[in-house]
């Protein structure tokens, strides 16, 4: 088989924004989802929906690389954005990805909530009962270990900051992902100040496991809908998702045309 790239989007807006640009050759169904295998800015590729939600883009994931012959993958959507100096519209490709519901429900105690001596434990701040934990990920060739962060392939952050001066886009930094949809200027700012991160979303950290347990470069391209709560009057995703996902689109299409044959 012909080692494609495989783009993975998340739901129906991301897709409406990707899908025109490929010229497919071939359509295949995975989880009741269209699967398209073709050509999207001059290369060899695989466009593909995970689903929202982190089970839905590591089940999707996997079941991709044990399918096809992936190359790399890349990850395009919106997300909220957690780093005040960044507004909604710009597009970040953070180098390294957390999973910011990895954590213990901790019991309440007169000195705060505390958890059992638990592996993937950490020094982390708690915000209220909530206790982050690192997770315990191994693969083949090495033993499980604790583990906090899964990093893009530095080859391909290295490429995507070749576009930096022509699109709104910024590489490198932190970015969170976790099985909730976070609209809490208080969580928001905790999240921001104990991972130092700058955006989030509901994938992107179980596809870079994935692609970690499968020695597979990833990268992935966010371009920010709202602010996870730090809007001072209500959340502008309705109002910006449209243009978000086109914003996205245009950087990773770019992206994608800039990779070698």
């Amino acid at each position: 088989m012909t080692p494609r790239t495989l783009v993975l989007v998340a739901f129906p807006p991301e897709w409406a924004a990707m899908a025109p640009h490929v010229d497919a050759s071939e359509e295949h169904r995975l989880h009741g989802r269209t699967v398209l295998v073709g050509r999207f800015a001059g290369r060899e590729v695989i466009l593909a929906q995970s689903g929202v939600s982190m089970v839905n883009a590591a089940m999707t994931t996997q079941a991709l690389l044990d399918r096809f012959a992936v190359a790399r993958i890349v990850v395009s959507g919106v997300a909220g954005g957690l780093d005040p100096v960044n507004d909604v519209g710009r597009v970040l490709a953070p180098a390294r990805w957390g999973s910011f519901l990895e954590v213990g429900m901790g019991r309440a105690t007169p000195t705060g909530p505390v958890l059992p001596p638990l592996p993937g434990a950490t020094d982390l701040p708690p915000f209220g009962m909530m206790i982050p934990r690192d997770v315990i990920v191994g693969r083949d060739d090495e033993a499980e270990c604790e583990r906090r962060w899964f990093v893009a392939d530095p080859r391909l952050l290295d490429l995507a900051r070749t576009l930096e001066h022509a699109h709104d886009l910024s590489v490198g930094g932190t970015g969170l992902s976790g099985t909730a949809f976070v609209d809490n200027a208080a969580y928001r700012d905790y999240l921001h100040a104990t991972f130092d991160a700058s955006v989030l979303d509901m994938e992107t950290t179980a596809v870079a496991q994935v692609a970690f347990a499968n020695r597979v470069p990833f990268i992935a391209f966010r371009s920010l809908s709202d602010l996870a709560g730090g809007e001072a009057d209500a959340n502008h995703l309705p109002d910006w998702l449209e243009r978000a996902c086109a914003n996205v689109s245009t950087v990773t299409r770019a992206f994608i045309a800039a990779l070698p044959e």
